[in-house]
């Protein structure tokens, strides 16, 4: 991390001075961003003098004493409070009385490091994401104390090197952390209740919902050791709000050391060449239902298929059903259909990539065949899950836009930064609020409603911030400001 900051400011035409505790570390970062940069040379990408004098401007030096001149200092050791706070204390005796001293924590709080300074005002926040060089978000954070100036001062010096600067304020998680409590704990959420398995989980958010890597396979890639540690960290930090709960099947798998790619094995097995290997998904079935009924959202598409849906279903009829946050079973029973022939498919994202079918407990087996033979009789892959409100894709996609109106709910940072911080720092297809849009936020109120009066859980209580949105009829990323 250290190497790609001064990689970035060195790139962007400041004098760069780097310092490691290690003996040769500092030497090392240096002949390797030295590297780093003539691929860029090779791939024609950046011609051989800018490299050279990208390279020039960075200076080791043998001490803190020699970042006098500096006029800001990024740190990058340690995820420990002590060791910060102990960093920035000596190095107040060193700069000047206007340095900034800026700590690229991912964690802990900014203003308990800016404690332990005389001029607490000069501390902030500047969290950069691993690639730097390839990663173009910092997150710009206030401290308590932190002094408009210093960040002000930041967010500059983030344009200049080519970076989105995202302005937050220091809570747990800042922004994208905190963002990121909803898509992987409800996945897991998801595996646990039996609903799907972890590969279809993936298959369901990656095709359906447009993801570019499923939770699953994103555990794997940071390692689910690292995950399941933020998850923890992040529930207890905000007093165990509901809505960031981790899930009791990680733990396990951590102790037995499936940790993801790096040990070879995780959710997924890993081949030599360090590619998932991936289970095939089994067969469209040949079968399809002699009749047919369904509600009006999915006529259009049965009839597409082949289908001709009966006005009033006939005791042969597979029945489909589209509900909205709801489960099979209980769509069933309001529709008056008999859960036995009774099949749902989810609405919320088309059908074009991927559909789910849902069944209910007591859904017959011939009659899940004929409904996944019928759905899938064009080449679109289906997937199978038991009952669960809110499907797969509807139930994750709707908490993490909850989790989002309730960052911007508490002002952490503007709905622009927020989504902004996201897309880039996360790579969703579309940022919490621009996703809740994309969807409708009535749809995505009902769809938590309903979880949340089956679930009789906090956890799916909807943000102030949506229920306002969608009972207006406005944009989730429609701003307000504190004047009257």
């Amino acid at each position: 991390m250290g190497r790609g900051i001064a990689q970035v400011l060195a790139q962007s035409g400041a004098r760069t001075l780097v310092f490691d505790a290690q003996p040769g570390a500092a030497r090392k970062a240096k002949d390797s961003i030295a590297q780093a940069l003539d691929r860029l040379v090779e791939k024609g990408r950046l011609g051989h003098a800018e490299a050279k004098a990208h390279v020039g401007r960075i200076e080791v030096i043998d001490s803190l004493e020699g970042l006098a001149p500096c006029h800001v200092v990024v740190e990058a050791i340690v995820e420990d409070l002590s060791a910060k706070q102990k960093l920035f204390s000596s190095l107040e005796q060193t700069v000047k009385g206007d340095c900034i001293l800026a700590s690229n924590t991912s964690s802990l709080s900014v203003t308990a490091m800016a404690a332990a300074c005389k001029r607490p005002g000069r501390v902030a926040g500047y969290h950069f994401f691993n690639p730097v060089p390839v990663m173009k978000v910092v997150e710009v954070v206030d401290g308590v104390l932190t002094e408009p100036w210093a960040t002000d001062a930041l967010t500059a010096l983030a344009k200049r090197f080519g970076h989105t600067p995202v302005r937050c304020k220091d809570t747990p998680g800042f922004v994208v952390n905190h963002a990121g409590r909803a898509f992987v704990p409800e996945a897991l959420r998801v595996l646990s209740e039996g609903i799907a398995d972890f590969a279809a989980i993936d298959r369901i958010l990656v095709d359906a919902a447009g993801f570019r890597l499923g939770p699953f396979g994103l555990m794997d890639l940071v390692g689910l050791d690292v995950a399941h540690a933020v998850m923890k960290s992040m529930y207890q930090q905000y007093f165990e709000e509901p809505k960031y709960r981790p899930s009791f099947l990680a733990g396990p798998r951590v102790a037995a050391g499936l940790l993801g790619r790096k040990t070879g094995r995780g959710w997924y097995q890993y081949g030599k060449d360090g590619a998932a290997l991936r289970t095939p998904e089994a067969p469209t079935p040949g079968a399809r239902p002699n009749a047919v009924w369904a509600v009006p959202e999915l006529k259009e598409l049965l009839i597409e298929l082949g289908a001709k849906p009966e006005l009033k279903p006939t005791p042969e009829a597979v029945c489909f059903v589209a509900p909205l946050g709801a489960d099979a079973t209980t769509s069933a029973l309001e529709l008056g259909l008999d859960p036995a022939r009774t099949v749902a498919v989810d609405p919320l994202f088309g059908f074009a990539k991927r559909r789910t079918l849902m069944k209910t407990p007591m859904t017959k087996r011939e009659v899940v065949e004929t409904a996944h033979g019928l759905l899938g009789s064009d080449g679109v892959p289906v997937s199978v899950i038991n009952d669960s409100p809110g499907f797969v894709a509807q139930r994750v996609v709707a908490h993490i836009v909850n989790v989002g109106c309730d960052i911007a709910q508490l002002r952490i940072a503007t709905p622009e930064d927020l989504d902004r911080a996201v897309t880039l720092g996360l790579g969703y297809p579309r940022g919490p609020l621009a996703m809740g849009d994309a969807l409708g936020p009535k749809r995505i109120l009902a769809v938590l409603e309903a979880m949340h009066d089956f679930y009789q859980e906090p956890r799916y209580r909807p943000s102030p911030w949506l229920r306002r949105r969608a009972a207006l009829g406005i944009s989730l990323l429609t701003s307000e400001s504190f004047e009257c």
